[in-house]
């Protein structure tokens, strides 16, 4: 009798989700079809590159941004608008930044450097010494005490042989977030961190680095992929005596400001208090455009609710969209959030878009549960191949929502490509495919949907 019951609950569970399905296929199609035809969430980038630009936490461009993203909502007529303050650190680049090369006996180099975000500054006469190259962390302990009165070069590269690119650049970037650190402890003056890309060009990468507390603070700049190999072979031709770099920066850390997150909202009909928040990071680093790097993640958050407006969807449950602020340099604006006393409400699920506009590949999910019930619904994005739902994933702004029960979710694209312009000149709006962008729009819509009709 056991077995025929829950034959029988299989049965009927099975039946529904079929009809589920069915409805939210042509759904889907409507869904895809308004997101690709109207092109709006590449009008939206468009704005925000290129009449605003690069936007790091704490700068006027970023308050104009908070600006620019309420008022977005707003024109949309989107529920409860408002923007919610953030302390964040502001750091400024400055308008020097040289590496100068100079192997004895050679014409001086300049290097294709760029500050890493939170470097400190050098002299005016700039800081200078003899290059070591380390490959690991060992190297540089067995190197000890050598390395006094050096540049501690890092030019372990991201390993090109892995599927996953973003496993290749977790297995690299601690140089670039530890690395002064660990060169201090030696009595190194300054730190050079090949740029974290697979590519050899001439864009270097900048990034968020840090330092010990009480430690002593040096100077750190990323260096072309192009030109550490230049160095690289240089020092193994001629020596690190005889090869010497010439650093001068201008950065300086100025005292935290005020700035915001931007919250607005399709509230929903029968659980309000239910929430799923969509979103993506408004700040970006101050080169380049910040297009994929996460413009693209904010415009399809907020195109994801136009969309659902547009096709005069209400949702049982409240879908949240959430510009964040300080995700580059310190996290402060996904902290805040999830900090913040929302009464009844609970966070049901978060889904972030933080691996640039390219195209959708699906879903990763953290929640075991959630990645349970939302697995069946993945047919719905095979009409444009976005249908793996995996387990596994999120995003580091909405990453503090899950101590308060949140099932984390991220956008899956094809990140191949992601790190060309990651943190560099290159992050810029023509690096964008309008219908790529779009699609992945879409997907937030559809996803966030259909959690908000069916619950987790």
């Amino acid at each position: 009798m056991r077995i025929l019951r829950r034959t029988i609950t299989f049965i009927f569970l099975t039946q529904s989700l079929l009809l589920s399905q069915s409805i939210y296929d042509s759904l889907a199609t409507h869904i895809i079809t308004e997101s690709l035809q109207s092109n709006n969430a590449m009008q939206l980038l468009t704005e925000l590159c290129t009449k605003i630009g690069h936007r790091i936490s704490g700068s006027p461009q970023a308050t104009k941004a908070v600006e620019w993203s309420k008022r977005v909502m707003e024109s949309y007529a989107f529920d409860n608008v408002r923007t919610e303050p953030v302390t964040v650190p502001r750091w400024f680049r400055g308008n020097v930044e040289r590496a100068t090369l100079r192997v004895k006996g050679q014409a001086a180099i300049k290097l294709n450097i760029t500050t890493l975000g939170g470097s400190v500054g050098t002299p005016k006469q700039g800081v200078s010494g003899m290059v070591v190259e380390i490959l690991s962390w060992d190297q540089l302990k067995s190197y000890g005490d050598s390395a006094k009165g050096k540049i501690v070069f890092y030019n372990r590269p991201m390993e090109r042989s892995r599927r996953n690119v973003f496993e290749a650049y977790g297995r690299a970037v601690d140089q670039r977030g530890r690395g002064a650190v660990e060169a201090a402890k030696y009595g190194a003056v300054g730190v050079i961190v090949r740029s974290m890309t697979t590519r050899l060009d001439d864009f270097p990468h900048t990034g968020g680095m840090g330092y010990a507390e009480g430690g002593q603070k040096i100077p750190a700049v990323a260096v072309s992929t192009n030109d550490a190999e230049k160095l690289s072979s240089l020092l193994k031709k001629h020596g690190s005596a005889n090869t010497r770099v010439t650093l001068e920066l201008s950065a300086q850390m100025m005292p935290d400001v005020e700035s915001a997150n931007v919250v607005g909202e399709l509230r929903g009909t029968e659980f309000p208090d239910e929430v799923i928040v969509i979103g993506g990071h408004l700040d970006s680093w101050d080169i380049g455009q910040g297009a994929h790097d996460d413009g693209a993640g904010v415009v399809q958050a907020i195109e994801a609710i136009r969309i659902l407006k547009a096709l005069g969807l209400k949702p049982k449950r409240t879908i949240r969209a959430v510009s964040f602020m300080n995700e580059e340099n310190g996290g402060r604006g996904g902290q805040a959030f999830a900090d913040k006393d929302r009464g009844t409400e609970k966070t049901i699920a978060a889904i972030e878009s933080d691996a640039g506009g390219f195209m959708p590949r699906g879903f990763g999910i953290a929640d075991s549960n959630a990645f349970r019930k939302l697995k069946v619904f993945e047919p719905l994005f095979a009409q444009i191949g976005a249908d793996r739902i995996t387990f596994g994933g999120g995003g580091s702004d909405i990453t503090p929502l899950a101590r308060k029960g949140a099932s984390l979710i991220g956008l899956t694209v094809d990140t191949q490509r992601y790190f060309e312009s990651h943190h560099t000149n290159n992050d810029v709006l023509d690096r964008v495919n309008e219908r790529e962008l779009a699609l992945g729009a879409a997907c937030m819509a559809i996803l966030s949907y259909v959690i908000a009709q069916e619950g987790l």
